[in-house]
């Protein structure tokens, strides 16, 4: 297992660094366009589709993630949009969690098989955008979410339980544990502040995400930092609850040793689109 994870992740990285850094946006939004679409196949199976309605799943997203480029909305600085995708996303996301794993098969399947595909090709247009703004501001908003991924998991095998005796969800992922959350936060902050530093001695051109907010005043840099923090946990946390619905541990085996493609962006669902919305506003 583990030596399928490596060589899955070097082969992902050696598709993945080419495109990140090339001048042009338009390989790495092509690449991140077959990523989202593999996700809304997945979307379409955990959802209890068969394969022709997974694989629309595929192809709308596509054609929604075609249309917004073609429309050259890439480059759009949108506000609205984004305030009302984050609103939707941190009410949305509070209301999935507190109905439970019971509740989610209650909603009309359609209903759940869109509100998937419309999120996942919104997330693309948000890591097109960050994108275009630039590399450094990309890969500060993914280091975000691998932080505080790498943080929880090794807080919470350190400290969990030590201090809060209640389980983070226990129903959805009875191993995420409140310790787990905070030390994924703390890391974030660490990694924020070092990016800040790191962007002003090197008189960056283009700036971090963490940077923006801290022209802004550090208060909103911190805020913005636990924020987006707490949000990574609520799309893992969905992703969670729809897979315990369905009854499956992967999302699919699309990447050997990882499980499926929504396993490794779940987090970035949300924190990409509000990225772009602390950005824009």
């Amino acid at each position: 297992m583990l030596k399928q994870r490596i060589i899955t992740a070097l082969v992902l990285l050696a598709i993945l660094l080419p495109t990140l850094f090339y001048s042009e946006p338009w390989p790495f939004c092509l690449l991140a366009l077959v990523f989202i679409a593999a996700a809304a196949w997945e979307w379409g199976r955990a959802n209890g589709y068969g394969q022709g309605m997974s694989w629309l799943a595929a192809v709308v997203s596509c054609g929604l993630c075609g249309l917004m480029w073609q429309q050259g909305w890439l480059t759009e600085h949108m506000p609205q949009l984004w305030l009302w995708v984050g609103a939707a996303w941190v009410l949305g996301g509070a209301w999935i969690l507190r109905s439970g794993v019971n509740a989610w098969k209650q909603h009309a399947k359609p209903l759940r098989w869109m509100g998937g595909v419309l999120a996942l090709s919104l997330t693309w247009l948000a890591i097109g955008q960050a994108k275009v703004i630039g590399v450094n501001f990309l890969l500060s908003i993914l280091a975000l979410v691998w932080m505080a991924d790498i943080g929880a998991y090794f807080a919470g095998r350190a400290l969990g339980g030590r201090f809060t005796r209640s389980k983070l969800a226990a129903s959805i992922s009875p191993g995420k544990s409140w310790e787990g959350v905070w030390g994924g936060m703390l890391g974030v902050a660490l990694m924020a502040w070092l990016w800040v530093l790191y962007d002003a001695r090197s008189q960056a051109q283009v700036l971090g995400f963490y940077t923006h907010m801290f022209q802004k005043g550090s208060l909103l840099l911190w805020l913005s930092v636990v924020f987006m923090a707490a949000m990574s946990v609520v799309g893992d946390l969905i992703e969670s609850l729809v897979k315990r619905s369905a009854g499956i541990k992967d999302s699919s085996g699309l990447l050997p040793g990882h499980g499926g493609v929504l396993d490794r962006v779940d987090a970035l669902l949300p924190t990409l689109p509000l990225a772009m919305m602390l950005y824009s506003l």
